[in-house]
């Protein structure tokens, strides 16, 4: 089995340093770069081609979702991992539109991130942040086979707006439909596949293979 060739972009020395050591951990993974700033790490990872980056969310030079933007334009079969310190709602749902394979809250465990990169190399996804509903808890895994898709296309439609982030608002005036019918089908749609909160109904429709992961 040929090694994984991993990138590491974090600018908090020691958080790196302990990032190394739990990569080391990883049957199979060879750290081929360590960098502190995102530019000089985005230019080596467009050069090299890493099979897996793993990035902060928040750089000194650039931002970590424009070194994932870059990194996934020019090399869409590399595996992205993202770790931050500041988790919010509505991240999961945007890395994930973005293509981003995982993430991990910096709160977490420091196993955390072991899970989530073995996750990633076998084609998983793996997002674990302490923001998120009451029902859910931390380390949600993503396995690949598809969903069955119970929902009509109009959910559908509305499902994938909402997954990228898109207010009940927004999704109503770009459809023509009034909020409270928004409202409705997104109700609707959560309560047919059975989710709490937009992050799970993402994760769904990854699974169920509406949005690209």
């Amino acid at each position: 089995m040929r090694k994984l060739r991993a990138v590491l972009i974090e600018d908090e020395t020691m958080f790196r340093q302990l990032i190394l050591l739990t990569l080391g951990k990883v049957k199979d993974l060879q750290v081929i770069g360590e960098y502190g700033l995102g530019r000089p790490g985005l230019e080596f990872c467009l050069r090299e081609k890493p099979d897996l980056l793993v990035v902060d969310l928040v750089l000194p030079d650039i931002n970590g979702i424009e070194v994932a933007r870059e990194v996934r334009k020019a090399l869409p079969d590399t595996k992205i991992l993202v770790i931050t310190a500041h988790p919010s709602e509505r991240l999961p749902a945007e890395l994930m539109v973005l293509g981003v394979s995982g993430y991990v809250d910096k709160t977490e465990p420091i196993e955390f991130v072991l899970s989530a990169v073995e996750t990633v190399r076998d084609g998983g996804m793996f997002f674990a942040s302490k923001v998120r509903g009451k029902t859910s808890g931390s380390g949600m895994l993503i396995g690949r086979p598809p969903l069955e898709n119970p929902l009509t296309e109009r959910e559908k439609e509305i499902a994938k707006l909402v997954a990228s982030g898109q207010l009940s608002k927004e999704i109503a005036a770009q459809l023509g439909l009034s909020v409270r019918t928004v409202e409705k089908h997104r109700a609707n749609i959560m309560e047919k596949i059975g989710v709490r909160e937009v992050a799970s109904l993402t994760r769904w429709c990854i699974q169920a293979g509406m949005v690209d992961g």
